[in-house]
């Protein structure tokens, strides 16, 4: 079976990373290892690429002082031995060349964590964001969530781009969410500058910021610290929020499909709620939100009572 190109990206990005002998991320990489079969068979490939090309390199001679051969593991190779492999890998025609960005995508329900050379971020379900390995300070949100933990460099700004918006980082961690009808931006350490050519409105703590794609209009309010990235101990919050909202939202966050009732798109609703129990009862929503709620074809459907 081909192997999804993003895998792949992803793969040859742990092989690097892998091969420094100052890397301490194997938790990690073991969690994206297991997160899918696909994802280990991706990376034997491309370390099976590296070693094939590294058989064709010619065999170094040994220091006449060197008490025995040095023997390298497959899956240990120092950043410069890795990167020389991977020179010798495209002469041979074994390794296609990477393209400056990569694209980390997530299944509605699960997350993604990723290092971004002293920031990182972490991706919501359902979400797609590139990134660009030449400028780890750039980051493009398709769709979905995320939340950016920035270092913070004047020289440097991180930029979001969002669609048709940009946000600067003059700060350390906000919230993006991006949908066909919203740009949400939360912020609960630092600053961030949405469209520092159009609107030019700086976003501080305890501050979010809404506007629809494509318009100059947005709304500041305020938002408790606390929930800015609250997803990501499994806990949502809902103020004044369309149903329709909730709906993609919940869906996203859960990995369970729910629907909006005909009718009920723009009714709105308040409430706090933890997504686990809904995984294992979706009618908990109702109690919770104020809505009902009904299993209907291949969804659970909610509208407003």
């Amino acid at each position: 079976m081909a192997l999804d190109e993003t895998i792949r990206e992803q793969a040859v990005a742990w092989a690097v990373q892998t091969g420094d002998p100052a890397f301490e991320g194997w938790d990690e990489f073991t969690r994206w290892l297991e997160q899918d079969a696909a994802h280990a068979r991706a990376y034997d490939e491309v370390m099976a690429s590296v070693g094939d090309a590294a058989e064709a390199l010619p065999t170094l001679p040994v220091a006449e002082n060197d008490d025995a051969p040095v023997r390298v593991s497959r899956r240990r190779w120092t950043v410069g031995g890795l990167a020389a492999v991977l020179v010798a890998a495209s002469t041979f025609g074994v390794w296609q060349a990477m393209p400056a960005t990569y694209t980390v995508e997530t299944a509605p329900g699960e997350t993604e964590f990723v290092d971004l050379d002293g920031s990182h971020v972490e991706l919501a379900g359902g979400s797609r964001i590139v990134l660009d390995r030449d400028n780890p300070r750039r980051a493009s949100l398709e769709h979905g969530q995320a939340l950016f933990t920035v270092e913070h460099d004047p020289d440097a700004p991180f930029v979001v781009t969002v669609g048709d918006d940009t946000l600067v980082d003059v700060g350390t961690v906000f919230d993006v969410k991006h949908t066909t009808s919203e740009t949400v931006l939360s912020v609960s350490e630092g600053a961030v500058v949405f469209n520092p050519k159009r609107q030019n409105v700086e976003v501080t703590p305890g501050q979010r910021l809404v506007s629809a794609p494509g318009s100059d209009a947005y709304r500041l309010t305020e938002v408790p610290a606390g929930q800015v990235g609250e997803w990501r101990q499994g806990r949502l919050t809902f103020d004044d929020a369309r149903l329709a909202d909730v709906a993609a939202d919940l869906s996203r966050l859960s990995g369970v499909d729910f629907a909006v009732s005909p009718g009920s798109a723009n009714q709105r609703v308040s409430g706090s709620l933890r997504v686990q129990p809904l995984r294992e009862d979706p009618r908990s929503l109702g109690p919770l939100l104020g809505v009902n709620v009904r299993y209907e074809g291949n969804s659970w459907e909610i509208g407003a009572r």
